[in-house]
């Protein structure tokens, strides 16, 4: 009897054991998006959207951004975030390291353009030999590879200044501290819109995809889905439409944008790009 009684007694002791051991727990992601706009308007526009994106599919999303657009890069590259919005990683060296796109935003093709204040005596790229021109940041492919690499392939020697992000860039070029500025259309456009600022485009490049949705290798093939999946149905359901209005409007966007499907080949004319661009812009 009492060896039944002990055995009882362990059986129970293991299944109260058992019992309290804590559930696994799901893993945080880290979302990078670039820095398109200040901290405060980058961390407005996508919290809600993440947030959404992480109640819908079950995977915890939490946004990492750093002070410039080059810094958030350089979390992506020490590989601590396993998602991204970017088209920061299409070059050769880190096509290597294994991301895959899976989304993108709704809108048209984007160039690369090149900008002046209207009233700016400047008319030729080749004017602006010497002068100082500004960026967003050393990453952006759009904004500041594609210019500089038409810049250097006309001999064009620009003293290139880095503002952290593209609203920080038009503040600069307005405040006479730069002769031009290197943006993307969409940009431009919608500064020129909301700011009732005047700028003369001097060049504008060949079309380019918006940034990509992006997810590490490092990441399940379900939990890329399940995230996939609810960006880009979130605005077939009537809350994610409207967190998706409400967040474009905070930054001046198109209240209807929202996110499609996309894959790599979308993205091919990015590494054509690098296939013949200058190595200083690689």
């Amino acid at each position: 009897m009492l060896r039944l009684f002990f055995a009882g007694l362990l059986l129970t002791s293991g299944v109260l054991a058992h019992a309290q051991q804590p559930q696994a727990q799901q893993p945080v992601y880290k979302f990078s998006p670039v820095n398109q706009w200040d901290i405060p308007k980058t961390a407005a526009y996508w919290n809600p959207i993440i947030q959404y994106v992480s109640q819908q599919s079950g995977v915890q999303l939490e946004l990492k951004i750093g002070r410039t657009s080059a810094d958030t890069t350089a979390y992506v590259l020490a590989q601590e975030v396993e998602f991204v919005f970017s088209n920061h990683l299409f070059s050769p060296e880190r096509d290597k390291l294994g991301w895959k796109v899976f989304g993108r935003r709704t809108g048209p093709a984007l160039q690369g353009q090149i900008a002046v204040l209207e009233d700016s005596p400047i008319r030729r790229l080749e004017d602006l030999n010497k002068q100082d021109v500004v960026f967003a940041g050393p990453e952006a492919f759009v904004g500041y590879r594609l210019p500089q690499a038409e810049l250097m392939s006309r001999g064009v020697e620009v003293n290139a200044v880095f503002a952290g992000n593209q609203n920080a860039a038009f503040a600069q070029l307005l405040a006479g501290k730069a002769k031009a500025v290197g943006s993307n259309s969409a940009l431009i456009d919608g500064f020129m819109e909301k700011q009732g600022a005047k700028f003369r485009v001097l060049w504008t490049s060949a079309d380019y995809l918006d940034l990509a949705l992006m997810a590490s290798s490092k990441v399940s093939i379900k939990d890329v889905r399940a995230v996939s999946q609810a960006f880009i149905n979130m605005h077939k359901s009537k809350a994610g439409a409207l967190i998706l209005k409400q967040a474009s409007e905070s930054v001046g966007m198109n209240p209807d944008s929202h996110f499609l499907p996309a894959t790599d080949k979308d993205y091919e004319s990015y590494r054509r790009f690098y296939a013949t661009a200058p190595m200083a812009v690689r």
